[in-house]
């Protein structure tokens, strides 16, 4: 199957890679507007629970990322002035420039082919010559 991938970012990536788990003989291209050194944002939290579904699906990037996270128990909130905490919730967090690199290079060992610096401005022509197009540019999906 021949699958062109809109977005490089965590999403995008990481469908990409799952594409490549289940068949290697797949043609996965991720196409990205941005440089591969590039992101917005500043960070992606993940529960206990979506580290455990990564894990399942892909050991060794869930691996790789697992080593890069801030782990925490607590969460606090401030509401007019009065400071409520939370425990117990597993949470962890990464910076979204160390997760890209990971994923790339999870993508790039599977085979995946990364596309930098090519803005998607219409996806009808990938309708055309792919068995599969998502669209994994965020917002602008």
């Amino acid at each position: 199957m021949k699958v062109a991938v809109l977005g490089g970012g965590p999403a995008g990536l990481y469908f990409a890679i799952s594409m490549k788990l289940r068949d290697a003989a797949h043609e996965v291209t991720v196409f990205e507007r941005n440089r591969a050194d590039d992101t917005f944002g500043w960070g992606v939290v993940l529960s206990a629970e979506t580290l455990e579904n990564l894990a399942r699906n892909d050991p060794v990037s869930a691996v790789w990322i697992r080593k890069h996270f801030a782990y925490w128990d607590d969460i606090a909130v401030i509401h007019d002035g009065v400071r409520t905490v939370s425990t117990g919730h597993g949470f962890c967090g990464i910076g979204r420039k160390r997760l890209l690199t990971l994923l790339q290079r999870r993508a790039r060992e599977l085979g995946v082919k990364l596309v930098f610096e090519t803005d998607i401005a219409d996806p009808k022509p990938f309708m055309e010559t792919h068995d599969l197009v998502v669209a994994a540019d965020g917002l602008n999906s």
